[in-house]
């Protein structure tokens, strides 16, 4: 299975911080950094790290090519993202000492796909394939609608959560991976037993898979229901810890290994990846995450 990501690439300004910017407070930063991020591109390089053959289609202004040499280097094939004038989309990331994070962001780029160009991509993948998306580009409701009618698998992740998610045609989505601010946006529920059973309801035909951070995942298709804890770990930055395990989740998925199997390794690979500072620069390969899952490294082994 070919995976092809309709995904953000943004350029990540992290600043470390005592806590969380208040209103009229200005607050100084104990350390600056700059990384590639964006939820695409972060999913796009954790499926490559995890072994899975991964196509990333989208935008970047002219600043932004690093970012596509970056993706490249990792394994990504980037023959279908573009370079344009927009400038290229870019977040400002508050992380406090806990691992926190506060985020504001600019879509830039990631906001000027055209029906043109989703035509054109889609045209290259068909039945076996399968379409990753995120909440962070435009043109969503085509993209989903088009790839169905091509005989693609569409996986969502609906992240940021907005308002407009409700209007997607979600009931052609085959994979929905939400958190549970977004799992109670699209289910009006506040626990995460509760989302999982009113999503599992509101669409009998899609893999629901409901991330609770360091609580671990729940899993509900149909008659199948499970959940998988995550290790215990000290979290550094929780920035790219949703976008890991989509990745290595998914890579899981391609390589045909079993459903439970796919969640604890994912988790595994997320629960890593916040233990280091960053997002795409977080993430882990595929030996370390089995390593790591086998105890090697972590402490006190």
């Amino acid at each position: 299975m070919r995976v092809l990501n309709f995904g953000s690439l943004n350029i990540d300004h992290v600043y470390q911080v005592d806590h969380v910017v208040r209103p009229g407070e200005t607050l100084p930063s104990a350390r600056y950094q700059v990384f590639a991020g964006g939820k695409g591109a972060n999913q796009s390089a954790a499926l490559a790290l995890a072994g899975a053959a991964v196509f990333h289609a989208g935008q970047v202004g002219p600043e932004g090519r690093w970012l596509v040499a970056k993706l490249a280097g990792l394994g990504v094939d980037m023959r279908f993202t573009r370079t344009g004038n927009t400038p290229t989309g870019h977040a400002l990331i508050q992380v406090d000492p806990e691992g926190r994070n506060a985020i504001v962001l600019f879509p830039g780029a990631n906001q000027q796909l055209t029906t043109a160009q989703v035509d054109e991509t889609l045209a290259t993948f068909g039945a076996g394939d399968l379409l990753l998306l995120q909440n962070e580009t435009n043109l969503l409701p085509h993209l989903i609608s088009q790839a169905k009618e091509s005989g693609l698998q569409v996986c969502l992740n609906p992240a940021p959560f907005t308002a407009a998610v409700a209007s997607y045609p979600l009931d052609l989505v085959d994979i929905l991976v939400v958190n549970e601010i977004e799992g109670e946006g699209l289910s009006g529920e506040a626990s995460a037993a509760g989302i999982a059973v009113a999503l599992a309801r509101r669409f009998p035909a899609t893999q629901v898979v409901l991330t609770l951070g360091e609580h671990g995942v729940i899993y509900r298709s149909g008659e199948v229901s499970f959940s998988v804890p995550a290790p215990r770990v000290r979290a550094v930055d929780t920035t790219a810890a949703g976008d890991t395990f989509i990745g290595y989740f998914l890579a899981g998925l391609a390589a045909g290994r079993p459903l439970r199997d796919a969640v604890a390794s994912a988790t595994a690979a997320a629960s890593l990846a916040v233990t280091r500072a960053g997002a795409m620069d977080s993430i882990p390969g595929a030996t370390e995450v089995e390593s790591w899952s086998n105890g090697v490294g972590r402490p006190g082994q």
